[in-house]
């Protein structure tokens, strides 16, 4: 359980990191430029904790796809992105996908072996 909160926790720092991306306008604004620097790395840094016992495939694609979702949606609320069906099922697709991946996953005997 303590994986999941620190994805959450990159999740969240990701979002915010992308959400300053864009009020950066293009490392312009000194504020948000740092907000995305500190953003991202604590995206990274709560990623790379959460992989001590979460599988990186599993990790990675709750991620990326939670992280994609929530963006999408700011940007229509923020930014007044354009929405439509297609996007619509866009996003369906995107968490689809991180649901399905998550439930291809067969319990099996881990190996502490490094691949190294």
């Amino acid at each position: 359980m303590k994986g999941y909160f620190a994805l959450g926790i990159a999740i969240i720092a990701e979002v915010f990191g992308t959400t300053m991306l864009k009020l950066s306008d293009g490392f312009t604004n000194l504020l948000p430029s740092i907000g995305l620097v500190v953003g991202m790395s604590l995206s990274f840094y709560f990623l790379t904790m959460c992989l001590k016992t979460i599988p990186l495939s599993t990790a990675y694609a709750i991620w990326a796809g939670v992280g994609t979702a929530i963006t999408a949606l700011l940007g229509v609320i923020l930014w007044k992105d354009p929405f439509n069906m297609l996007s619509g099922i866009g996003l369906m697709m995107v968490i689809g996908g991180v649901v399905l991946l998550n439930f291809s996953k067969s319990p099996s005997k881990s190996s502490n072996a490094s691949p190294f």
